[in-house]
């Protein structure tokens, strides 16, 4: 597990707290207020949940505040071409991508473009756009095409039992519909004897 990042006493709460309030930058409060909820006492994880993000998007950004202030919490948008991902970033976006996200964090079983863009945001400070993502995951190696999530309980030995179950099951159905249309077919072609053989006897 990684080692706690300590916030250098640079700014004090209610400091941080003025800041966040008189910011036009909603991205740059909510860090903020996570920073400030740490100073204050508050678990990593519960001040995460405040701004939003999870323990380790927090480290990060306490990373840029110890080392640029209040201004460090700001997206790094820039004019011109877009700030790239260092190797070093594209190799923890790849870890993420492969290990999926956290239903209970995350709120999503599977990785979408538009939440990984979400990631890269608020760990990286980096605004892709949605088609730039892609592209992105292309060249790490990752198929746009995501195979289907599987829930964490769910039971292989389970999955092949109810597999076998449905085939018979099916295989019913299937017959039973077939005697059902070929009962259907006997019946129009008596009806239809029977209307043929009406009409002879009144020509007759």
């Amino acid at each position: 597990m990684p080692r706690t990042v300590k916030i250098k006493p640079s700014h004090t709460p209610l400091q941080l707290r003025r800041l966040a309030a008189s910011t036009k930058d909603a991205n740059q409060s909510r860090r903020l207020l996570s920073i400030v909820a740490v100073l204050d006492g508050l678990s990593r994880a519960d001040a995460a949940k405040i701004g939003g993000m999870d323990r380790q998007t927090l480290r990060d950004w306490v990373h840029r505040f110890n080392a640029h202030g209040p201004a460090g919490s700001k997206d790094n948008r820039r004019r011109g071409n877009p700030r790239q991902l260092s190797a070093a970033q594209q190799a923890e976006l790849a870890q993420i991508v492969e290990t999926g996200p956290d239903p209970a964090v995350d709120g999503v079983v599977r990785w979408r473009r538009v939440d990984l863009q979400h990631v890269i945001e608020e760990r990286f400070g980096v605004a892709y756009h949605e088609r730039t993502i892609g592209k992105l995951l292309k060249a790490l190696g990752f198929s746009h095409i995501s195979a289907r999530p599987r829930h964490p309980k769910q039971d292989g030995e389970v999955i092949q039992r109810s597999k076998r179950m449905a085939r018979p099951v099916c295989k019913r159905v299937c017959e039973g519909g077939l005697r059902g249309l070929l009962k259907r077919i006997r019946s129009h072609e008596v009806l239809l004897v029977a209307k043929m053989d009406i009409r002879a006897s009144r020509s007759s």
